[in-house]
């Protein structure tokens, strides 16, 4: 039996403690929905309640790299994959797709659009974001990271 004093024991809000979710969506506006929905669940369970900036923010983040990720990132047959992680006050989205040929961009989106606006939002949301080759085969992740307070 594991004592409370045990350093494996963490408080909830400890904020050197890490913790991660990472689930395979299929690559499909309904993936996407899913991987929204469980972000804002698990931060929940995290100690991050449903209507706090952090959670409303990280699943704000959330919704815009994954819708990304199906509708630029997409390859037939392949499925995204989310990564969410929390470590010292951080808490870090990866989004990751198999497609290498399309990089996100940063653009100013025609007044009148209606889409184009995604990267705006992570950009203005996270204190950091960017892209990186995907570590095993093709594709990339996307990532953003945004502040924590404990």
């Amino acid at each position: 039996m594991e004592s409370a004093t045990s350093p494996q024991r963490r408080t909830p809000r400890d904020p050197a403690a890490v913790r991660e979710f990472a689930m395979r969506f299929t690559s499909t506006p309904r993936g996407a929905r899913l991987a929204r929905r469980l972000v804002a669940h698990r931060l929940s369970e995290w100690g991050h309640p449903y209507a706090s900036s952090v959670n409303e923010t990280a699943t704000l983040v959330t919704a815009e790299l994954t819708a990304n990720a199906v509708r630029h990132g997409h390859v037939p047959g392949r499925d995204f994959h989310l990564r969410l992680t929390e470590s010292r006050g951080t808490l870090r989205v990866e989004v990751t797709d198999t497609r290498t040929e399309r990089l996100p961009t940063r653009e100013e989106p025609c007044p009148d659009g209606e889409s184009g606006r995604g990267l705006l939002l992570v950009e203005a949301l996270s204190d950091d974001w960017g892209v990186v080759p995907r570590p095993a085969g093709p594709g990339k992740t996307v990532w953003a990271e945004c502040a924590c307070p404990v």
